[in-house]
């Protein structure tokens, strides 16, 4: 796991979002515990009230389940909820931003649609 400290991104985030990596990598599955704020406060050398939450995030996120006495377990559906809400936020965001640049630049949607489609090959 990686974090960048120079980033505007705050850590905890940072941390949340490093953990979706890991579960669409496969690198955590589904059903598995989480790594812990213990490890990765040492890991990354940061606080582990920072690491804690971070993995809040990712619970309000829906994306780990707490079960009392254990570690965090990473939700059955974990990586429908990380798609569907990336998709949402991330992409969605994206596109707005292509689409008005694209407006600026006096591009119709067809030209859009063409450069998109060349592009995917």
């Amino acid at each position: 796991m990686r974090v960048d400290f120079n980033r505007i991104v705050p850590i905890y985030i940072q941390i949340a979002d490093a953990i979706e990596d890991d579960i669409l990598a496969g690198r955590l599955s589904e059903g598995d515990k989480c790594y812990s704020q213990v490890v990765i406060a040492k890991e990354l050398n940061i606080n582990p009230a920072t690491a804690a939450k971070g993995i809040r995030l990712l619970v309000d996120r829906g994306v780990l389940d707490k079960v009392r006495g254990q570690a965090m377990i990473i939700r059955e559906s974990a990586v429908d909820i990380i798609k569907n809400r990336r998709l949402e936020e991330t992409l969605n965001d994206m596109v707005d931003a292509l689409v008005a640049e694209a407006v600026k630049l006096g591009m119709n949607r067809d030209e859009l649609i063409e450069r998109l489609k060349e592009r995917w090959k």
